[in-house]
């Protein structure tokens, strides 16, 4: 009995503090602490210097290789934007389709086109002229143009557009300050002949109107201007004798342009063009029209309807010249560098009645 006691008067001596220490007595009931987000600071902008273009070339060049190494349109797209992510995509696809390697480039020195921006003002952007060729093709070498984007401080650079310049073209001279800064050119600027926003549209004027054309007063006449109107006839006549009807329209695009003062004070305006074809069927019963070989990649080898469309994505360079004074002759603009192929197409069924 006496052991009983004893053990039962133990645990009583254990339970009374943990009693006492669950109850809590007259204390205070303690609030849970709130949970804190950490905090980010948000990028600073950084000014946009001949240095960081240098960085960002050399940085773009080296992913765009590892990417085309190893065939990975995904990540090839990850350093492009706007019409030259179309036109790396169908190039990806083309390789694909034809069982080849996708191309690999190798690029000379640089020459870095920087305007000097505000350095909180995006999009900031530089353009780089290089030599450009393709490892184990002869006569491949060629001058690229390339356009360079930065559309905020957290973004990261894209090559926006590239184009080439053409054999016997010669890049006009940039005008820089002191300080190795090219000048950038206003969308308006009234010192150069033709607007820098509207030089695109003067070329469309011309591939739809040809050596007629009322823009031929400021632009001059070329195989990537009255040319494309002469291209468009002979297609559009191809097409009727197969009993077919194709209608061709050139657009302006929403992507970026640029422009650079040249020492002649003109501009070098960059940009691009969309080339919109449509090719129609008779509307008889089995007729359809046969898929373009240039576009073979990009459909599934079957026409649903009587139609087929494309675009195509162009990228120009185009020499604007400096407004003539003192009754002096007027120079005209000129296309000096383009590129560009078949980006999108598309088999729409017949619409019904």
């Amino acid at each position: 009995m006496r052991r009983i006691a004893r053990a039962v008067a133990a645990a009583v001596l254990l339970v009374t503090p943990l009693m006492a220490a669950g109850c809590g007595g007259g204390d205070k009931p303690r609030a849970r602490p709130t949970p804190v987000m950490p905090s980010t600071t948000p990028p600073q902008p950084v000014p946009l210097t001949p240095d960081v273009a240098s960085k960002a070339f050399q940085t773009y060049i080296t992913d765009e290789d590892v990417a085309r190494a190893a065939a990975d349109e995904r990540l090839a797209l990850t350093w492009t934007s706007d019409g030259q992510s179309l036109l790396t995509a169908a190039e990806f696809r083309k390789a694909a389709f034809d069982g080849d390697p996708v191309r690999r480039f190798s690029y000379g020195k640089p020459t870095l086109y920087v305007p000097k921006l505000k350095a909180d003002a995006y999009p900031q952007w530089f353009v780089a002229s290089v030599d450009r060729s393709v490892p184990g093709e002869k006569k491949s070498k060629e001058t690229a143009l390339m356009g360079f984007i930065l559309r905020g401080p957290s973004d990261d650079w894209h090559l926006t557009l590239a184009t080439l310049l053409a054999p016997k073209a010669e890049l006009p001279k940039i005008q820089l300050d002191p300080d190795g800064y090219a000048e950038a050119l206003s969308a308006d600027d009234s010192k150069v002949l033709i607007r820098p926003r509207d030089v695109g549209g003067i070329q469309a004027t011309m591939a739809a109107e040809g050596a007629a054309s009322v823009a031929a007063k400021v632009m001059k006449t070329g195989p990537l201007t009255s040319g494309y109107y002469q291209q468009t006839k002979r297609a559009k006549k191809k097409a009727k004798d197969q009993d077919l009807t194709l209608t061709v329209v050139y657009t302006a695009t929403p992507y970026p342009y640029f422009g650079l003062r040249t020492k002649s004070g003109g501009g070098l305006i960059l940009y691009s063009l969309f080339r919109n074809n449509a090719l129609v069927g008779p509307g008889t019963a089995g007729a359809k029209p046969e898929i373009p070989k240039e576009a073979e990649h990009l459909l599934d080898g079957t026409v649903e309807g009587d139609e087929i469309d494309t675009t195509a994505t162009f990228q120009f360079a185009a020499y604007d010249p400096p407004r003539a004074k003192n009754g002096k002759p007027q120079p005209k603009a000129e296309l000096v560098a383009d590129d560009g192929a078949i980006s999108k197409a598309a088999t729409p069924p017949i619409k019904k009645p």
